[in-house]
């Protein structure tokens, strides 16, 4: 009787016993740190490698791009610049320059905006200006405009003299030539030193609208985008299509006002 009932209670016992054994026995070891470490490392392939194994070269900068640097680091650093900007109708000027073209005279849109802020600075001398430390605002004399032209050392401004006393004709041909010259690295220092406003144009690039960094020490630079269809409302309510352009104007706050 009670022997029998503890043996069995003893061969349960040792059963439970062995059974927690063998569960015991049977559960996967948990990973311990070293391996969760070894695990996680980055491989030699990992992105972070890859990018450390990178290798870079340092491109010598000519004497040019050290000014044009030096230039706009200095105009953007003391000059308060300030924008404006406005949507440009073009389909009257294209109209006159299809006209100029039956009669033999070959213009193109930046031609008719350069003589067109020409006239305008002529109406309006306070933008005509510069600002010089310790005088203040000071008027330039003469409308001498810088076209922005791109060669392969760098952004340079050959400038176009007495624009408002000049016809588009006139401009044309002084905006290739210069352009030309400039391109080949032969402008003289005074042909691109100075002016009274710059003008730079990236719409034959497709580029719609864009802002401009002055060009000390002049007070303004205009910037270009290119034509484009838009919808406008006419006086009736109806829609037509038109050609606008946008223009960006950054001006020096000190020496040009709304």
């Amino acid at each position: 009787g009670k022997r029998d009932l503890i043996n069995k209670q003893l061969g349960l016992t040792t059963s439970s016993s062995s059974n927690s054994e063998t569960t015991s026995n049977n559960t996967p070891e948990s990973p311990s740190l070293s391996s969760t470490l070894e695990s996680s490392s980055p491989s030699p392939n990992s992105r972070g490698n890859r990018l450390r194994e990178r290798t870079y070269s340092d491109v010598a900068l000519s004497t040019m791009r050290k000014v044009i640097a030096k230039r706009l680091t200095e105009s953007k650093a003391t000059i308060p610049h300030y924008y404006t900007r406005i949507d440009c109708k073009l389909d009257a000027l294209l109209d006159y320059r299809k006209t100029l073209k039956d009669n033999g005279i070959t213009v193109s849109v930046n031609d008719m905006v350069i003589r067109a802020a020409a006239l305008a600075l002529r109406d309006v001398p306070q933008a005509n200006a510069q600002w010089q430390e310790g005088t203040g605002v000071v008027k330039n004399d003469n409308v001498d405009i810088s076209v922005a032209v791109a060669t392969p050392g760098g952004l340079i401004t050959p400038i176009v003299q007495n624009c408002d006393k000049i016809g588009m004709r006139d401009i044309n041909a002084s905006v290739s030539e210069l352009a030309g010259r400039a391109k080949e690295g032969k402008l003289l220092p005074e042909e691109f030193t100075g002016g009274s406003f710059t003008i730079s144009n990236l719409g034959m690039f497709g580029i719609k609208e864009f802002t401009a960094v002055i060009n000390p020490p002049q007070a303004c630079i205009l910037a270009v985008g290119g034509g484009r269809a838009a919808p406008n409302a006419t006086s009736s309510g109806s829609l037509e299509k038109t050609t606008d352009m946008t223009v960006n104007l950054s001006s020096d706050r000190r020496v040009v006002n709304e």
